[in-house]
């Protein structure tokens, strides 16, 4: 028999047993879950047929070797629905690849069965179907560590746009509370949230707070003097806040100019140069 009789056949034995080699596969995975939850069982039987179904069609085309071929198309898109919604969910990438490779059992048994006494086309044919799992499984855990990826790229820009709020303390007046290290990716977020918030607002003065700073350093000054650029050709003046005693010898070592830019030890000094700036008086109550 040629590979593709073989093909052809592993696609009938499939075809004819779907029901049964299902009902096995669905419960050797189910003995897996230990905390499944009776719609995750139903997601998973859905899973296994939707499987089956695509996985017998695509072996009729005979590629075998190939799981790039197009005949396996609906399957591939099929595993990265599933992989990408377990690695959304919280699943390993063992417990998804497990999905695949937890068919070769029930499929090498329904093979033995189907190739009675024909030693030469089991073997074949088991090798064959261990292979093209294999592949399939190691597409899985591709397919899941790419989502995780994107995943973990979302959520660090989410914590870039949460520890760079922009706060309007007062008409005109905009405050930008840094806390942690200043980097290249994070200030193009700090830039982009104020210059933003300066439009949405019509804010003439930006009180830019570096208390939370650890440390400056020439890369620092560098971001910290474009974003008070930036924010000036959006028609805001910028206050640096917060410098403390170390960081205000740094600055002077470093020899950084900041001899335009108004600077105060702390947010309150800041607040009322701005609210002086925008010709805003406080009075104290008797």
């Amino acid at each position: 028999m040629t590979t593709k009789d073989y093909a052809a056949r592993i696609s009938q034995l499939i075809q004819e047993h779907q029901a049964e080699i299902g009902a096995e596969w669905i419960a050797q995975l189910e003995a897996l879950i230990v905390r499944g939850t009776s719609s995750s069982k139903e997601q998973l039987r859905s899973h296994c047929q939707q499987f089956l179904a695509a996985f017998a069609i695509a072996a009729r085309a005979g590629e075998l070797d190939n799981i790039d071929h197009r005949s396996w198309d609906e399957v591939r898109d099929l595993l990265a629905e599933i992989s990408s919604t377990r690695a959304k969910s919280g699943s390993t990438p063992s417990e998804t690849a497990t999905f695949v490779f937890s068919l070769k059992q029930v499929l090498f048994g329904r093979l033995r069965a189907g190739f009675d006494g024909d030693a030469e086309a089991i073997a074949s044919t088991s090798w064959t179907i261990s292979t093209l799992l294999d592949k399939l499984g190691l597409y899985t855990i591709e397919v899941f560590q790419k989502t995780k990826d994107q995943i973990i790229v979302r959520q660090q820009q989410e914590l870039l746009e949460l520890s760079t709020p922009v706060v309007k303390l007062w008409n005109g007046i905009l405050a930008l509370p840094l806390i942690g290290t200043l980097d290249s990716a994070r200030t193009q977020v700090v830039m982009e949230n104020i210059l933003q918030k300066i439009v949405d607002t019509g804010a003439i003065i930006a009180i830019i707070d570096i208390t939370g700073v650890p440390t400056v350093d020439t890369l620092v000054a560098q971001h910290l003097m474009k974003t008070i650029a930036a924010a000036r050709l959006m028609g805001a003046d910028c206050i640096i806040s917060g410098i403390r005693p170390q960081i205000a010898q740094t600055i002077v070592h470093l020899g950084v100019n900041l001899e335009d830019v108004i600077t105060k030890a702390t947010l309150a000094d800041a607040f009322l140069v701005a609210l002086e700036r925008t010709g805003t008086s406080v009075v104290a109550k008797a």
